[in-house]
């Protein structure tokens, strides 16, 4: 399905998806993916949704790179997110909608980062809904054949 006609070339727009694809600014891919508005479309080596995990998706949103403070737990300090950190992940889990369990998105949800699980389709459109608003979003899609 064609999503949208024309596309800003500086910016990661989701241009259209079928079964077994995704399109984004008129490249194909065909495997699961990550992106945010400006960068790099990643490709991910996840097939299912049940092998999102937290350490995946920390890792997606850059918290690997930042450095706590040790002693942070003693007065609650909150961890400090990278100056790039998305306001909302979205998840798009292929043909179906599938929820991630608690344990998976709890560690972005105390950070104040949204997560929002939908189907791929809903997930691309979603994306370039809040995209073109200049909200800071970070997709990762399945592709919809994907179970």
């Amino acid at each position: 399905m064609l999503l949208q006609k024309d596309s800003n070339p500086e910016l990661n727009t989701v241009t259209a998806y079928g079964d077994d694809y995704l399109e984004i600014n008129r490249e194909r891919f065909e495997s699961a993916i990550c992106f945010t508005p400006q960068g790099p479309v990643r490709n991910l080596t996840v097939r299912l949704p049940a092998e999102i995990d937290a350490a995946l998706l920390k890792t997606l949103v850059g918290l690997e790179a930042v450095v706590q403070d040790p002693l942070a737990f003693l007065d609650d300090t909150p961890l400090a997110l990278p100056a790039d950190a998305p306001e909302v992940v979205l998840i798009g889990t292929g043909s179906r909608q599938v929820f991630l369990s608690p344990e998976v998105i709890q560690p972005l949800l105390k950070l104040g980062i949204g997560v929002e699980t939908m189907t791929t389709q809903a997930a691309a459109r979603t994306y370039n809904i809040l995209m073109s608003e200049e909200r800071h979003v970070l997709a990762l899609l399945l592709p919809g054949a994907i179970r």
